[in-house]
């Protein structure tokens, strides 16, 4: 049944090795962009509270495939925008991280802020009669303990943008989605095999790190 695995025809380490970047790379990006966005909307200066609330209103609420062929259709085949340039399948993998950055960023930046509301305000307030600018209030009194109380809800943001990589198929970087749809073509005939080959490959990405997460949100809990 698993016979297809050993003619050395597809690639099935490099495709999941190619999702686990993609997935690292924009959990680090969606975690820096969400985490301005989040200052944007609790910001006192309305001009940029106005954006964040637009900008993750509008993308949160745009299908995830409509915003990776965005980035490669405008950005890239219309713009020219090459991100580094190189092979087109580097192109499709910095244009993958990018929208999913896009994406996953308004996400993170809404737990975050359900974060912050755990924050008695009476912190900030002490913390801004202290003298302490608007940024300084977020960095060093409110962002250390909002981080601590959506380790669990930024866990589930992560998992789900573990398995939203299988849609950078969309614009063919060459993760395990595209050597999946691949081998179901190939192999019409072990279309149960190549099912659970992934699933079980998607299994090994997302357990451990819900497991370890889930430790961590214990760990870091904050006891009121």
């Amino acid at each position: 049944m698993f016979d297809f695995l050993d003619s050395g025809q597809y690639d099935l380490l490099g495709a999941f090795w190619v999702t686990a970047k993609l997935a690292l790379y924009s959990a680090i990006g969606s975690l820096i962009w969400g985490t301005a966005l989040v200052a944007m909307r609790v910001s006192p200066v309305p001009m940029m509270r106005a954006f964040g609330t637009a900008y993750v209103n509008l993308v949160r609420n745009t299908p995830l495939t409509v915003v990776l062929v965005a980035c490669s259709f405008v950005l890239n085949q219309t713009l020219g925008v090459t991100l580094g340039g190189g092979r087109s399948e580097d192109i499709g993998f910095r244009l993958a991280v990018l929208g999913l950055v896009a994406y996953t960023g308004t996400f993170v930046c809404e737990a975050l802020r359900s974060g912050i509301n755990t924050v008695p305000p009476g912190q900030a307030e002490a913390a801004r009669a202290l003298g302490l600018s608007f940024t300084q209030v977020l960095t060093l009194v409110v962002f250390p303990q909002a981080f601590r109380a959506v380790v669990t809800p930024l866990a589930n943001v992560l998992i789900a943008l573990t398995k939203n990589t299988t849609v950078a198929s969309a614009i063919s970087a060459a993760e395990a989605a595209l050597l999946m749809k691949e081998m179901i073509e190939n192999e019409a005939d072990a279309l149960f095999a190549v099912f659970a080959v992934f699933a079980f490959g998607f299994i090994l990405l997302t357990l451990p790190t819900g497991l370890f997460l889930g430790w961590a949100a214990k760990r870091l809990a904050v006891k009121r």
